[in-house]
C-alpha cells in the first residue's frame, strides 16, 4: 500500500467513525428542558463536545487502520483471483 492510498483509507475510516461517534452522549435542548426561543431547533445539542469526539474518532480510526494494515501486510485475508479475459 502506498502512502497516498494509506492516507485515503485512513481518512475514509476517520469520517465513517466520526459519524458513528457524533450522536454518543448528546443531550438535546428539549431533553434538558431548555427553551431555545424562536427559530431554535429543540433537537440541537446543549454541549456537543466536538473536541473530545474528534480525539476519540482519531484514536478509534488509528486502531482500525492498524488492524487493516496488519491484515493487508501479513495477507491474513486472501482476495479471490479473477480469471483474466481472453
Amino acid at each position: 500500500m502506498s502512502w497516498f492510498t494509506g492516507v485515503a483509507i485512513y481518512l475514509t475510516i476517520w469520517w465513517t467513525v466520526l459519524f458513528a461517534v457524533l450522536p454518543l452522549g448528546v443531550t438535546s435542548h428539549a431533553e434538558a428542558g431548555i427553551d431555545r426561543g424562536d427559530g431554535g431547533d429543540p433537537g440541537a445539542p446543549v454541549d456537543p463536545k466536538l473536541k473530545k469526539k474528534f480525539l476519540t474518532t482519531t484514536w478509534i480510526a488509528a486502531v482500525l487502520f492498524a488492524i487493516l494494515w496488519l491484515v493487508m501486510r501479513y495477507k491474513l485475508v486472501q482476495l479471490p483471483s479473477f480469471p483474466r479475459p481472453a
